[in-house]
């Protein structure tokens, strides 16, 4: 078959899906990478050794409370805190995303939303169409996740104050939240899986439910992509209303009906602009019909944003944990004890001054250690 110049075209304009799936494997290579990095460091140090392999500290990407209590106390006194830092940039970077790039996190970097598409797939394979809740079913769980949100902004943003924050962050509970995170799904309680078993059920049977109804992260990037420069448009004048982009709409906007897609639920995943027939009909821009964008370049700053700011973070000493091997082996070896336990959400009291000399007291032995080790054991006295 001949390939006319409209179809190559055609081809071009939809290849940014082919180059969103890409993004999207590399971003969950990565997270399976470092899950492998960070068991194999963890099981060694519950071996009682010095770990061979180094912490990635991409882990603490899955840390998203103590990033939000890192990030205000850092608005509030200034002091960016190396217990999880690399939590607080993946973090700020997200929230970066939604203002500048819409929820471009959702549908181009988190693994959840990878997994969200393929449950979709999955329920349109057993109902053979897209099953769909009654507006005002739809708009009351909507409103679970900004509940959610607005707890966890309750709590943090307003009650807790500078001393508050302080205390969290350098509590032994912090420390190892990243430790005890994976321990909760290596050594899974019946009711936290019976919990998920039924989310994933519930994802099969209602589309996008996690994402649509209950992800106070999601929720966060909706209202900050209200803000966003960028919004997707629909030329009224060469549009010729196949509503094609209506039906790939994974969230169930009706775009054909609308100049300006401001909707929260919006992921930016560019599935509509992808299939629209006409050229610049649809498109993402920061104004109607000016400074229009393409969709690769959308693609390369959404990339860009991440890859810079961890690179950054890097350069300038505030990528990796200021937690030492040293003091992970200890934390390790005394996670059973109760102050590393937590009670809804509130760390137990402790002497933070007091904590924090044994833990600088601890670190500084590391080095005596590492050469304690090297060094050879003396040889026996010849006669």
């Amino acid at each position: 078959m001949r390939m006319t110049p409209g179809m190559i075209k055609q081809f071009l304009r939809a290849d940014i899906q082919w180059c969103r799936k890409i993004v999207q494997y590399l971003f969950l290579t990565t997270v399976v990478i470092i899950g492998i990095k960070f068991s194999v460091f963890v099981n060694q140090l519950a071996s009682g050794i010095s770990p061979t392999v180094t912490r990635p500290p991409g882990i603490e990407a899955f840390l998203p409370i103590s990033s939000l209590i890192s990030l205000k106390y850092m608005l509030v006194t200034g002091i960016f805190n190396h217990v999880h830092p690399s939590g607080l940039i993946i973090f700020s970077m997200a929230l970066l995303t939604g203002l500048l790039l819409k929820r471009g996190f959702c549908s181009w970097i988190c693994p959840f939303g990878l997994l969200t598409e393929y449950l979709n797939r999955l329920h349109k394979l057993i109902f053979r169409k897209n099953v769909k809740l009654p507006a005002w079913l739809d708009y009351c769980l909507r409103s679970l996740k900004y509940l959610l949100l607005g707890f966890f902004l309750w709590a943090i943003a307003l009650q807790m104050n500078a001393v508050a924050l302080e205390y969290f962050i350098y509590s032994p509970y912090n420390m190892v939240a990243d430790i005890k995170m994976l321990h909760f799904f290596k050594n899974i309680t019946a009711f936290a899986f019976w919990v998920l078993v039924v989310l994933f059920v519930l994802s099969v049977l209602i589309r996008n439910f996690w994402c649509r109804y209950l992800c106070p992260y999601g929720a966060l990037l909706g209202v900050l992509s209200f803000l966003s420069i960028l919004k997707i448009h629909r030329n009224d004048e060469t549009c010729t209303n196949c509503q094609k982009c209506t039906r790939t709409c994974p969230v169930d906007i009706k775009i054909h009906i609308t100049s300006c897609v401001r909707s929260d639920e919006c992921h930016a995943c560019l599935k509509c602009v992808a299939v629209c027939p006409e050229k610049d009909t649809l498109y993402i821009s920061a104004s109607k019909r000016k400074a229009i964008l393409k969709p690769w370049v959308y693609a390369a700053a959404v990339c860009l944003l991440f890859i810079g700011g961890s690179m950054a973070a890097r350069m300038t000493g505030n990528w990796q944990t200021g937690i030492s091997n040293n003091e992970y082996l200890f934390h390790v070896r005394n996670l059973d004890m109760p102050f590393y336990q937590h009670n809804r959400g509130e760390v137990p009291a402790y002497n933070k001054d007091a904590w924090l000399r044994m833990m600088q007291q601890i670190k500084e032995t590391q080095g005596e250690m590492r050469r304690t080790h090297l060094e050879p054991e003396p040889s026996s006295t010849k006669k």
